[in-house]
């Protein structure tokens, strides 16, 4: 099998004292380049997942990706790909400093799933506190099976062939989207730094079925999708 070693993490209890948002017991469990959620005990949990792709080494925006997750205060934080090198066929993004680009994902180690992009190398794995190399990572959250990856590799015009899922998620455009394809949903949060076609800097939060694009500077949404 491929990918990292199995990680299995602590159970936590919540009561209703916590506003409602978590009851029961839960334990979060990578297996197999798998993320999954177990619930115990009858509870409720509603995983919160920040998406964000193509930082690019920008300190600036990564600073503005900061403040958003400070705001939102996602469980997991799920980043698909090229996050420190800006790239041959790109200009230098505003503010162009890897070395606290690198600090400050490094800050939010305990709560990202990443997946390597075309821009990712072994010597940005070395500076950074969390696994960069693997080509894909399967999320399961409320039923939905989601195939992360970067887009280079698998995309709509070529999806992955050897997996079922449900939604397929992309970056490497810079071009949000949030796309019924027939047989997924193509999402994609478009570029932290760089984004192309038109669009702005974003992100996507996702919670309860729902994809909500999200604007970068204010978090205010622009568009959202509920499956």
């Amino acid at each position: 099998m491929h990918g990292l070693p199995a990680q299995r993490g602590s159970g936590r209890e919540f009561s209703a004292g916590d506003g409602g948002r978590y009851a029961g017991t839960y334990y979060c469990i990578f297996i197999n380049r798998k993320f999954t959620l177990n619930i115990c005990n009858g509870g409720i949990f509603i995983m919160k997942i920040l998406i964000a792709s193509d930082i690019h080494g920008s300190a600036e925006y990564a600073e503005q990706f900061l403040e958003a997750v400070r705001s939102e205060e996602p469980d997991k934080i799920l980043l698909l790909g090229d996050l420190l090198y800006h790239g041959p066929r790109n200009a230098l993004p505003e503010d162009y400093d890897t070395k606290r680009t690198m600090e400050i994902l490094n800050g939010l180690k305990d709560r990202i799933i990443a997946v390597r992009g075309n821009c990712d190398a072994e010597v940005d794995q070395m500076v950074l506190d969390f696994p960069l190399m693997n080509t894909y990572e399967m999320i399961e959250a409320d039923g939905l099976k989601m195939f992360a990856t970067h887009g280079h590799v698998y995309s709509p015009g070529n999806p992955p062939p050897f997996v079922e899922f449900d939604v397929l998620l992309n970056g490497h455009t810079h071009i949000s989207a949030l796309d019924n394809m027939g047989d997924y949903y193509y999402i994609n949060p478009g570029s932290v730094s760089i984004p192309k076609g038109g669009t702005t800097n974003s992100f996507i939060i996702y919670e309860n079925r729902e994809f909500s694009l999200r604007d970068l500077e204010t978090c205010d949404e622009i568009d959202n999708i509920v499956l």
